[in-house]
């Protein structure tokens, strides 16, 4: 409560002693104070963040992606370009209007029928004579024929000897010989298999519609049969996945992700796909995906997998890979990640300090962009050139920036990874094959992920791991330019007479 003069005391010691526990109060509340503003400022940041990515496009495509450094110039160009007021036409003061939509492309190798047109009278008639064909006018539309679905009738015609069943002797009777399968005493044929796979692994298409689609054909082939055929397929294709592995491990970059995966007959873990890969532009090496299925996340199944490899493996900032002997690259998709959350959070129309930090991690992929087709060579020292000079800003920022921000703000926990990431991010420097990021993995992993909002879970491990090989097949096929249902199909028909690892080594996706 607040004293009058008179209600001062006199005594010059008392005043002192009432003047410093006022001092230490007010500490206190200004202490307080700059808490709940912290706080506020926290849930401020929950919310905006939740509002946008309730309400904003996910993509993290940022403005500024893909480009040079001369933005100044670059303006300066675009405004030189522009027409001045004096040169601006009448009829452009009126709102332009929007270019007519370009008709979509068909392929040429398409077939095509032809229906033509024509008159009924090629006489003119003006003067009577005959008209003559002076040129025509083509179009083309899309005429779309619903899946044939046909039934393959083997007939194996038996014989026998009408002279040694005459005389009583013992009779042989002759068949020819069963063809080489993959699914013996089955009705699936390798383009059917292949279509079941390649509608769930590659369209996302749980085995429940597609039951339903065959019925609506007239066939009566109900989910458990298939799924006992893809599974029956995974084990068969397993000698082709060890081949696969094996060149994996012989590569001198990799990269790993992993996702979460709901088994039905696993009750007690969070299950994981795996994913590892390689492939790098510009390389000789093969282009590979090879999925995973486990029961958890322990950095021990990617040491178990990875069995001693200690080439470079590219992943994001998850701990459990730096259990392996690989020289571990970071990704600057996922440090930009984190700022971008914290833009985000910002507010509508508001700025700080995470768009400096976009700005300059923009400049670092505009740089892989102009470089994007040169050699590995060319890439590093490229890099060391101009790559490391930002780097090196950008660190003097976070090193600046870190003691300057509330602790609990989205912007320092962003700085606070970048810097713990900081030695696996600035790898890229060292080797032109590796990427500025790891998005390759996340590539990879994505039709896995869409597919699972589809069917959700796994009933049992057998089944996840038969995912895991057909997901394998089907990713690898697909980064080396193949359709997945014609590759399958030929696998199929040519896996049963594939006796030797000569002969599966052709049947490799690459």
């Amino acid at each position: 409560m607040k004293k009058t003069p008179a209600e001062l005391p006199d005594d010059v010691e008392t005043l002192k002693r009432m003047l410093l526990e006022r001092d230490k109060r007010i500490a206190k509340l200004e202490t307080l104070t700059q808490k709940l503003t912290e706080r506020v400022q926290r849930f401020e940041e929950v919310l905006n963040l939740a509002q946008h990515k309730r309400f904003s496009p996910s993509s993290e495509t940022y403005e500024g992606d893909g480009q040079v450094f001369n933005e100044a110039e670059q303006v300066a160009e675009t405004e030189a370009q522009q027409p001045s007021e004096a040169q601006t036409p009448a009829d452009e003061t009126t709102e332009k209007q929007p270019a007519k939509p370009r008709r979509p492309r068909i392929a040429p190798e398409l077939p095509r029928s032809e229906v033509l047109h024509d008159i009924d009278s090629k006489t003119c008639a003006c003067c009577g004579n005959e008209l003559h064909r002076m040129g025509e006018e083509v179009s083309e539309q899309i005429e779309f024929i619903p899946a044939e679905i046909r039934v393959i009738k083997h007939v194996r015609p038996k014989y026998s000897c009408r002279t040694c069943e005459r005389e009583g002797t013992e009779v042989a009777i002759q068949i020819a010989d069963v063809p080489d399968t993959l699914f013996p005493k089955s009705m699936a044929t390798p383009s059917l298999v292949a279509q079941i796979i390649s509608a769930k692994m590659h369209y996302g298409l749980p085995l429940y519609r597609q039951e339903k689609m065959f019925s609506e054909a007239g066939i009566e082939l109900n989910r458990q049969t298939m799924s006992r055929w893809l599974i029956n397929c995974a084990d068969k294709l397993e000698p082709l996945l060890a081949l696969m592995k094996t060149e994996l491990l012989k590569q001198s970059v990799l990269w790993a992700d992993e996702t979460t995966l709901d088994v039905l007959e696993v009750d007690k873990s969070t299950c994981y796909m795996w994913v590892y890969g390689c492939g790098v532009e510009g390389s000789a090496g093969p282009k590979l995906v090879l999925f995973d299925y486990q029961d958890g996340r322990s950095g021990a199944h990617a040491v178990q997998f990875l069995a001693g490899y200690t080439g470079y493996l590219q992943v994001d900032g998850y701990a459990g890979y730096e259990q392996t002997p690989a020289t571990l690259a970071g990704c600057w998709a996922h440090a930009r990640r984190k700022f971008i959350e914290a833009q985000q959070a910002q507010g509508k129309g508001k700025t700080g300090k995470a768009d400096w930090a976009i700005n300059q991690i923009q400049k670092l992929y505009a740089l892989e962009s102009k470089l994007k087709n040169q050699s590995f060579d060319v890439k590093q020292q490229q890099r060391q050139q101009l790559a490391a000079p930002l780097l090196k800003q950008l660190w003097d920022w976070l090193e600046k920036s870190k003691d300057t921000i509330p602790k609990e703000s989205l912007v320092s926990k962003a700085i606070s990874y970048t810097q713990k990431q900081w030695p696996k991010l600035i790898r890229y420097l060292d080797d032109g094959q590796l990427n500025i990021d790891n998005n390759r993995a996340e590539r990879a992993v994505k039709p896995f992920v869409i597919g699972r909002k589809a069917w959700l879970f796994a009933n049992t491990k057998t089944g996840a791991k038969a995912s895991a090989t057909l997901y394998s097949l089907v990713e690898t096929a697909k980064i080396n330019g193949l359709e997945p249902y014609h590759y399958l199909t030929q696998l199929f028909e040519q896996l049963p007479t594939a006796n030797t690892p000569e002969a599966l080594a052709k049947l490799l996706p690459y």
